[in-house]
């Protein structure tokens, strides 16, 4: 049944019911035209009370706005490319460890941060062909020490699940280690300081492919002044590995409109596509 089956509606694409209804509508038709649901049915997208990464990135100057303020990578990548063909497989897991007993200790931001509870390092499998890349830590990632655990966390693994893997399947990292004050978009300076540890991350990891979230993380990544509308949805290249920039999931949740949703999904097909993994709604 169509949501103007209902009697409700004059023509419009959802019931002007209220916010649920008109939420739970979205998510019907989310299913049906791209086979993925990204967010609970019935659930309406209320944001407005959210504190994670999420709810940080959507409402930073640096969300996906294309004719936002642009930035540039304040880190050096020089030396990357050659650094990445270093293999480490073997010993993964414990160089990420040692990486992160360094960076506790070292980091030149998060060691002089006072607005941060706990350091969030990063998880997942230190193997992972996938890599997410997040902004920083918002307020329940800074409360459990893990990376996308609030709302927006919960989207993501529901993109993760309908790609036909699971959230330990991949590693997820951000930019930050550590939650910046008043969930404040991240500083070029402090991007400079907790950056290089993010590089050594991939390095170590070595995946096929890196998805960024959001502009932010796509810009910092990949020395870029393009705007979201711009990089979204083309694969680009950092240290010979293939990064597809995409929205984050926090502008779904604050603007899950159709287009939007089926942008998102085309990339993440792509990814899927380059990494070979089979649809699981197509499977026998």
């Amino acid at each position: 049944m169509s949501p103007n089956a209902t009697g409700t509606g004059t023509g419009d694409r959802w019931p002007e019911q209220n916010d649920a209804h008109a939420g739970a509508w979205r998510d019907v038709e989310t299913v049906q035209l791209l086979g993925v649901d990204f967010t609970p049915l019935g659930a309406s997208v209320d944001v407005s009370g959210m504190q994670d990464a999420g709810s940080r990135s959507a409402e930073s100057p640096c969300a996906e706005n294309p004719s936002g303020a642009a930035r540039t990578t304040p880190f050096d990548h020089s030396d990357a490319a050659s650094r990445a063909t270093t293999r480490t497989i073997p010993g993964k897991a414990d160089a990420l460890a040692a990486l992160r007993e360094r960076h506790d200790t070292q980091c030149p931001h998060c060691t002089n941060a006072t607005a941060h509870t706990n350091i969030v390092f990063g998880e997942g499998n230190p193997d992972a062909e996938l890599l997410f890349v997040g902004e920083a830590p918002g307020a329940n990632e800074d409360k459990t020490g893990r990376p996308f655990v609030g709302r927006s966390g919960q989207l993501l693994d529901k993109m993760i699940q309908a790609m036909g893997l699971e959230r330990d399947h991949v590693y997820i990292a951000n930019v930050l280690k550590s939650r910046p004050p008043n969930n404040a978009t991240p500083t070029l300076e402090e991007a400079a300081k907790c950056g290089p540890y993010l590089l050594e991350q991939i390095r170590i990891i070595e995946p096929a492919v890196i998805v960024t979230l959001g502009r932010p993380a796509a810009q910092l990544l990949l020395e870029t002044r393009e705007p979201m509308g711009r990089l979204r949805g083309v694969w680009r290249e950092y240290a010979g590995v293939s990064v597809m920039p995409t929205f984050h999931p926090a502008f779904l949740l604050r603007q899950g409109t159709r287009e939007n949703r089926e942008n998102v999904w085309s990339d993440l097909k792509q990814v899927m596509d380059r990494l070979g993994l089979i649809d699981p709604r197509q499977s026998p």
